[in-house]
């Protein structure tokens, strides 16, 4: 139910372990873009997700994390798949 995110933040999901991972949008009310990143911090994709959709946006491989901001802040830094991104939360034991 997110309506609004400020213009650096994110949002910044750790998954148990590994796995192929998906995202949707059903009750976020604003458009958002996910980066998927493995156990390393490489970012294994980057997609665009608009608001109020059940369209399912998924990692390209095993993701240990994904990173959610507002649409197109990893492209306007130039960030794309196979980046590193460091300074992550561990995951969960």
């Amino acid at each position: 139910f997110r309506k609004e995110m400020g213009r650096n933040e994110a949002m910044v999901f750790v998954f148990d372990e590994p796995a192929y991972q998906g995202m949707w949008m059903k009750n976020t009310l604003i458009p958002l873009s996910v980066a998927f990143l493995d156990k390393s911090g490489v970012i294994l994709n980057i997609r665009d997700m608009q608001p109020q959709t059940l369209d399912h946006h998924g990692s390209e491989g095993p993701a240990l994390y994904a990173i959610e901001t507002n649409v197109g802040w990893f492209a306007e830094r130039k960030i794309k798949a196979g980046d590193r991104v460091t300074g992550l939360p561990r995951p969960p034991k």
